[in-house]
């Protein structure tokens, strides 16, 4: 069933590379947004959760190594911003970014199967948040995430260095927006990571200010949760997810699973 899904995903690929597609804003935003009230409870529950979990023993191990003292005098906003870091700090961070980021990418991937789910009206476990972290997926994406989010590190390093931070800042935020379709593609359309990260910018590159406009206004629509005291940041950031899914779905598309088989 995987390989007949790979197939008809690269068939649409390949057409979307000779002839490009259409995108409808209006379409794309209706359907985020009637996938989001679906998900909306569920996924915000699970954040909030996850993120205190998180918090807690991230804290704890933080703790446990550095002492308070040590770990208050070293996480200060003001000695971690870049240019106040030396070369093995800033390495021995972003190493940690990076492979927190790593660990934590087929986590995030699975509220785009949740979106799926909410989509086609399936029930979707609290087991399957963890599903991605099985092979094959847990490799493609885990690579893909390492490629990324290195690239974005290097430049942003590179670019603090000669006193552009804010060029930095653009650029690591661009790559995020090209790359955007790339876990969608391996989870989905069963792509290998490289060739996820390729169609996933080509993709973007044909219809990028339509596509950006969508991000922009899911992004703002997920701040909102700011003003129910930070806690409904958890109850709107799921939006993001169904944005990311509503428009992988309007141009690659996702294949049922029972119409395939």
């Amino acid at each position: 069933m995987n390989q007949i899904n790979m197939n008809q995903t690269q068939e649409r690929l390949h057409d979307i590379e000779k002839n490009g597609y259409q995108i409808d804003f209006a379409n794309v935003f209706n359907h985020a947004f009637e996938n989001y009230k679906k998900i909306a409870l569920y996924a915000g529950l699970v954040l909030f959760v996850f993120s205190i979990l998180f918090v807690i023993f991230i804290g704890i191990s933080l703790v446990s190594v550095m002492g308070v003292a040590a770990m208050t005098r070293e996480l200060s906003p003001e000695k971690l911003k870049i240019e106040n870091l030396s070369e093995s700090k800033f390495l021995a961070y972003s190493l940690i970014s990076l492979v927190v980021s790593c660990l934590l990418s087929p986590f995030q991937a699975a509220f785009l199967k949740m979106a799926d789910c909410g989509d086609r009206d399936e029930e979707f476990h609290i087991v399957d948040l963890f599903r991605y972290y099985k092979l094959p997926y847990l490799t493609e994406i885990i690579v893909s995430t390492f490629l990324i989010t290195a690239i974005g590190f290097a430049q942003a390093y590179l670019f603090s260095y000669l006193h552009f931070d804010l060029l930095g800042t653009i650029i690591t935020y661009f790559i995020s927006f090209i790359t955007i379709l790339a876990v969608p593609l391996i989870i989905f359309g069963n792509l290998k990571a490289i060739e996820a990260i390729k169609y996933s910018i080509l993709i973007i590159f044909k219809q990028p200010f339509v596509i950006l406009g969508l991000i922009i206004v899911a992004f703002i629509g997920s701040l909102v949760g700011i003003m129910g005291c930070c806690i409904g940041l958890f109850f709107t950031l799921p939006f993001l997810f169904s944005m990311n899914y509503a428009i992988y779905s309007a141009i690659v598309g996702v294949d049922n699973p029972l119409e395939i088989e």
